[in-house]
């Protein structure tokens, strides 16, 4: 069935290794006769997961970067997300998710039933987590991110 007045529509995915960069000099900015300059040497901060949520009828996104993806933390940010009155309010909240390890599968969708019995879990299909709207987000962030020369997170 389609979603009907009041129902909600979040879409979730995961990153599970983004490389945080720290550049060794700051960018140098535009003077007259001289373009702005980015210095391309950059040091390791190490490495971070981000989950994120979208709600695609609002746009608001829902995040966090936990030590590590899975199940716990993917119903952890779920939870969050599921217990605000929009969502505990809605006669059905869709939750639009790739088959990444964390989600996948019909255990996946009975675990996330039982934690919240008004979400339904429908998973993109295989090869084609770019129909998820957050991937989408991530990507419009990233490319913004390329053309200002400051990326300094690199997905691995």
């Amino acid at each position: 069935m389609p979603p009907g007045p009041g129902d909600q529509i979040l879409s979730f995915d995961a990153k599970p290794q983004i490389n945080a960069r720290r550049r060794l000099h700051p960018t140098l900015p535009a003077a007259p006769g001289k373009p702005v300059r980015y210095e391309h040497e950059y040091k390791r901060q190490g490495s971070l997961a981000l989950l994120a949520g979208l709600d695609v009828h609002t746009g608001q996104v829902f995040a966090s970067t936990p030590a590590t993806t899975g199940i716990k933390p993917f119903m952890n940010l779920a939870g969050q997300v599921m217990t605000r009155p929009e969502y505990t309010s809605a006669p059905r909240v869709f939750v639009i998710v790739d088959n990444g390890s964390d989600h996948r599968g019909q255990a996946a969708i009975s675990r996330l039933a039982r934690a919240h019995p008004n979400a339904i879990m429908i998973h993109t299909p295989v090869h084609a987590s770019w129909l998820n709207q957050i991937v989408r987000h991530e990507v419009a962030c990233d490319e913004w991110y390329s053309s200002k020369g400051d990326r300094l997170m690199s997905v691995t």
